[in-house]
């Protein structure tokens, strides 16, 4: 049994080169990218009481799957977590090594999945950043993080949600209209509901803290906070 789909990891191979061109293919996870830095370091500051300004992560294990180039790696390194990456894609390793070598930061990149994770090692934090609706099996994505999370570890799992609206603004505006994103990126059958992955998390004896929606504002351009369900969303559990 595995997580790995190799047509996304192909797809995401050939991107590659461009993860650090901010105004590359990935340039909406550049500009996603502060509100998802601001959220997880306000709830695991809130979580494990810490009060630093400078090094607000400092000591703790961070694990970012489906790390990609890294864009959410190094700055949590920065923030003083002790990083460990993983990606199916080794040339995404590759370039993310690179990247974090000639910033000067010790990140930790493996090319592994979470079910073949190396060893017995366990973190306090884990990221899914939009990367669960890029897997085969789900079921089993979430029964590996499980493994690898601490007790009183805290995860946080970002996605898009399953609905018209979402098919409109995701897939038809970002690929088709805007050209944000290639065609072909996201497959809308893939998207999972809010719910549907709060029950997932919770059967693995996960309280789930927070579910949040992320909002982009197309005059300001930037990604808020929000209510709202409807498209991104950002689900934070603890294990028990």
């Amino acid at each position: 049994m595995t997580t790995i789909n190799q047509e996304e990891i192909q797809k995401f191979s050939k991107l590659a080169d461009e993860w650090w061109d901010v105004s590359g293919k990935f340039k909406p996870l550049h500009m996603f990218n502060p509100i998802r830095i601001e959220y997880i370091l306000e709830k695991t500051s809130d979580h494990f009481k810490r009060e630093s300004k400078e090094f607000p992560l400092k000591g703790l294990k961070l694990l970012d799957i489906g790390c990609g180039g890294g864009l959410i790696s190094e700055p949590m390194s920065r923030l003083g977590a002790n990083v460990t990456g993983i990606d199916a894609s080794l040339k995404n390793i590759k370039i993310a090594e690179s990247h974090s070598k000639k910033n000067n930061l010790k990140i930790n990149y493996l090319n592994t999945s979470p079910e073949e994770f190396p060893n017995n090692e366990e973190f306090d934090v884990i990221l899914n950043l939009e990367i669960i609706e890029h897997v085969e099996d789900v079921d089993l994505y979430f029964r590996s993080c499980s493994k690898l999370l601490k007790k009183n570890g805290i995860m946080f799992t970002a996605t898009l949600n399953r609905t018209f609206i979402s098919y409109i603004k995701a897939i038809v505006g970002a690929e088709y209209v805007l050209r944000w994103l290639p065609i072909g990126t996201h497959d809308w059958n893939k998207f999972l509901k809010p719910k549907e992955v709060e029950k997932m998390i919770s059967d693995l004896n996960f309280s789930i803290l927070e579910t949040k929606g992320l909002e982009f504002n197309p005059f300001t351009q930037k990604w808020k906070r929000s209510n709202n369900l409807s498209v991104n969303y950002i689900i934070t559990s603890i294990k028990n």
